[in-house]
């Protein structure tokens, strides 16, 4: 199982607004802040793993097609969940790159939205079940 994800943003306080408001829609919540750091953890002590923000110490802009980091995708347990994320970016003024549908392409079911956060990075909200 993987412990940790540490992403690099230019604007740490604005990545903080940002995510605060998205990672509960997606089963985290907060597991600490400092001046220099923040970070995630799954909600209701459950398993997985934590996301962590730290401030970038070279600003240059993001590319899921440069070495790195391609995209984040967050498992959620029912479709209406990934409906509803996609409801957030929309009011946030976020950029939809793909609506929530069904990628016949994958195995099994698999029903996503994809967007980008503020600074670009590709997000996504997926649900590998079809239920709500």
């Amino acid at each position: 199982m993987l412990g940790h994800l540490g992403i690099n943003v230019p604007d740490l306080a604005a990545a903080k607004r940002y995510y605060d408001d998205l990672m509960p829609l997606v089963g985290f919540e907060p597991f600490f802040a400092a001046d220099d750091e923040f970070a995630y953890k799954p909600a209701e002590n459950k398993p997985g793993t934590y996301v962590f923000f730290y401030p970038a110490a070279v600003v240059g802009p993001y590319s899921p097609q440069q070495t790195g980091l391609q995209h984040l995708a967050f498992m959620v347990r029912r479709r209406s969940l990934v409906d509803r994320v996609h409801d957030h970016v929309l009011r946030s003024g976020g950029n939809v790159i793909h609506t929530p549908r069904h990628f016949p392409q994958y195995p099994g079911h698999y029903y996503a939205t994809f967007w980008s956060d503020p600074v670009g990075i590709k997000l996504e909200a997926v649900c590998h079940h079809d239920r709500d």
